[in-house]
C-alpha cells in the first residue's frame, strides 16, 4: 500500500492541481453574467410571442369552460397562464374552496377517482385525456394542490389588495391541445 501511495500519489496531486477547484456561482462580489444574446427570428418565419396562445386570445386572459375542454369549480379566481411548451399552456385558478370539496367535485363532473399524487401537501391529479409524448410536453389534466398546512397560511393571491388574500387550493388545468 505505502508503494502504490509512494507511485501513485504525485500523479494525484499533479491531476488535481491541473483542474480548478469548484466554485460557487455567482461569486460573491463578481458581477453576473450576461444574458445570452437574442436569436434572430429564422426568415420566412414570422416570430411567435411566447404570451399568446395559439387561439390567438391573450396568455392572461381568463379561459373559458369551452377553452378548457373541463369545467371549473364555481367561484374559481383565474391567476395566470404559462407556456407548458409544445403548443400546451397551464392555467391557474385559486379557489377559497377546501381542498376536499374541489377533489369531491371534479370527481364527480370528470367521473372518475383520480390520483392522490402526494399526501403532504396534498395533491389530486385527474387525467383529461391521452398522453401523446410526440405532441404533447404534459399529460392533460387537473391538477389540485392543498396550501392551506400547518406552514402555509393558503397560496398569497398575486392581486395586490384581491380577495381572498390567500387561496386555501389552487387548481391547475392543462387542457388537451387542440390539433
Amino acid at each position: 500500500m505505502l508503494v502504490a501511495a509512494v507511485l501513485f500519489g504525485p500523479l494525484l496531486v499533479v491531476s488535481a492541481q491541473g483542474q480548478p477547484a469548484p466554485q460557487p456561482f455567482p461569486r460573491p462580489g463578481t458581477a453576473r453574467p450576461a444574458t445570452p444574446p437574442v436569436e434572430a427570428p429564422r426568415q420566412g418565419v414570422p416570430p411567435r410571442p411566447e404570451t399568446i396562445p395559439a387561439s390567438g386570445a391573450p396568455a392572461d386572459a381568463p379561459p373559458t369552460e369551452a377553452t378548457l375542454g373541463v369545467p371549473l369549480y364555481p367561484g374559481v379566481q383565474f391567476l395566470t397562464s404559462y407556456d407548458a411548451g409544445r403548443g400546451q399552456r397551464f392555467y391557474l385558478f385559486g379557489s377559497a374552496a377546501p381542498f376536499a370539496d374541489l377533489v369531491a367535485y371534479y370527481r364527480t363532473v370528470l367521473k372518475q377517482k383520480g390520483e392522490l399524487v402526494f399526501d403532504v401537501p396534498a395533491t389530486h391529479e385527474f387525467d383529461v385525456g391521452r398522453f401523446n409524448e410526440n405532441l404533447m410536453a404534459f399529460p392533460p389534466g387537473v391538477t389540485i394542490k392543498d396550501y392551506q398546512t400547518n406552514l402555509s397560511q393558503g397560496y398569497p393571491n398575486p392581486k395586490p389588495g384581491g380577495q381572498p388574500a390567500r387561496f386555501p387550493a389552487i387548481i391547475q388545468i392543462v387542457p388537451v391541445p387542440s390539433r
